[in-house]
């Protein structure tokens, strides 16, 4: 079984400005035909609307009913981009 990169996102809804730190984790294998994303944990007020094994295209929806893709409106919690 392949290691897993973990790492924290900042979640920003741009409609109510809900925010919060989701724990999120990829394949460490770089031959995978996919990344196999999946979130480990989401703040409060965030649910999955469209889970995807690839981070550009899962979506989020805030508490407000605002849906947005996880990339899309996420910033790199301190300490970077994830380790690879």
């Amino acid at each position: 079984m392949a290691a897993r990169d973990r790492y924290s996102r900042k979640l920003e809804c741009a409609m109510c400005g809900n925010s919060g730190y989701a724990e999120v984790s990829e394949d460490d294998m770089p031959t995978r035909k996919d990344p196999d994303f999946k979130i480990d944990a989401l703040p409060s007020g965030f649910l999955t609307e469209r889970p995807s094994k690839y981070p550009d295209r899962h979506m989020i929806r805030c508490r407000c009913g605002h849906i947005f893709k996880f990339r899309q409106k996420t910033v790199y919690a301190e300490g970077g981009e994830p380790r690879r």
